[in-house]
């Protein structure tokens, strides 16, 4: 849903910065075969200028040609063995798109996702970078909610918390 939405974006203010928070790059050129598919919409984005910098946060999930996706497009990613190491997160200068995808946050705190993957960021971690941005924030999404593998909701109240965080940002 980014690309498209970023597509739009553009038309009206041109190319953006984007804060991603992600365990997975979601760079390849093509998965399975599809272009399109969920595991390649930055690269899409990239390609076609939509974005003036991607900077990924959370990511623990990367493999060769993503890492060499990364480095062709000039993406900052801070991976969470970074974050282990207390290196800060750059807050790209606006106006900035914010995605997040729930599978940044680590499974105890957010189980109702499709691609589980321990070791993730909680929300206080999110919530800290989110309050360091000044903007001007001209949108975002919250992406993955699985409701079918949501235990009690937990990923649910945890999606409401950031949705009304970042309408906050909004301007």
């Amino acid at each position: 849903m980014t690309y498209p939405i970023l597509r739009a974006v553009a038309l009206e203010r041109g190319p953006v910065s984007i804060l991603h928070f992600d365990a997975h790059p979601d760079l390849y050129d093509h998965y399975e075969g599809n272009r399109f598919s969920h595991a390649c919409p930055f690269a899409r984005i990239m390609e076609e200028g939509l974005a003036k910098r991607l900077v990924q946060v959370g990511v623990r999930t990367v493999n060769a040609h993503q890492a060499e996706q990364a480095k062709r497009f000039g993406v900052t990613m801070v991976t969470m063995r970074a974050l282990a190491r207390r290196v800060a997160v750059p807050i790209p200068a606006g106006p900035l798109y914010i995605s997040i995808d729930l599978d940044a946050i680590d499974p105890a705190f957010a189980p109702g996702v499709a691609h589980r993957e321990p070791g993730g960021l909680s929300v206080r971690d999110i919530l800290k970078v989110l309050h360091r941005v000044r903007g001007p924030v001209v949108g975002a999404d919250i992406v993955e909610l699985r409701p079918a593998s949501d235990l009690d909701e937990v990923t649910a109240v945890v999606a409401a918390k950031l949705a009304k965080e970042l309408a906050g940002l909004l301007r």
